[in-house]
């Protein structure tokens, strides 16, 4: 048997928010039909056509199967808004603007359309995990979660992790999406992300992985996580 580790990279984050975009746009559009298309349509030309295709076009050379390009024009003719921004801002300020325009207009349930989007992008992202895990022989149990994940921590993020028995402590002080959502005073949207991310994501690795995420960056200055599951009788 061949025990060589595969060494699978992390996900571009332009993949990450061509995904995300993907999974967003299609819970609005199931529950808004053509009025949820103008919306999106309306956030991503306040967001930046330019920007977003530089974000599409990255994404699609990189094999990410998206619909951003749907929302861009082919001859928009517009610059680009954010030059020096990181990719991690130039996300959440896309998610942003989406979020502001469905929710502007449909309040609670825009809201809820916009975190079921969100949900069933991050268990899909946890699938993913999961096949990572598997490809180098290893189960979707708690030790391999996140070492396998999918997306990388750039030195932009600030946090401790601390392992226990059947469960992993994370406190993050500095997230450079909650910052970008701080920064431009869009709390009431970034936050519907954060409720629902990590959870799903966790779902998707594991069905039974349990997330207690008791303090959001956004309200209480930190993101404090807790991540439990059980281990198996034959583990």
């Amino acid at each position: 048997m061949n025990d060589t580790k595969i060494n699978i990279p992390p996900l571009s984050m332009h993949n990450i928010t061509a995904k995300l975009f993907t999974h967003v746009e299609k819970s609005v559009v199931n529950q808004f039909g053509d009025a949820g298309k103008e919306l999106i349509q309306q956030g991503v030309k306040n967001f930046g056509y330019k920007d977003a295709e530089d974000i599409a076009k990255d994404a699609t050379a990189n094999n990410e199967n998206h619909i951003l390009f749907n929302y861009i024009p082919m001859d928009h003719q517009t610059e680009n808004n954010y030059k020096n921004l990181t990719i991690y801002a130039l996300m959440a300020k896309l998610f942003a603007q989406i979020t502001k325009a469905v929710v502007d207009e449909y309040a609670g349930a825009g809201e809820d359309a916009i975190r079921e989007g969100v949900r069933t992008f991050g268990e899909e992202r946890g699938r993913g995990i999961a096949q990572r895990a598997r490809t180098n022989g290893k189960k979707n149990t708690i030790d391999n979660y996140l070492t396998n994940y999918d997306m990388g921590r750039s030195d932009l993020f600030e946090y401790t992790t601390e392992y226990k028995h059947e469960e992993i402590e994370q406190n993050f002080t500095v997230c450079p999406f909650g910052q970008q959502w701080a920064d431009d005073n869009m709390h009431e949207y970034g936050i519907l992300y954060c409720q629902m991310i990590d959870p799903a994501v966790a779902k998707g690795f594991n069905p039974k992985f349990e997330v207690d995420h008791d303090k959001y960056i956004l309200r209480e200055g930190n993101c404090h996580f807790r991540f439990k599951l059980k281990e198996e009788a034959n583990d």
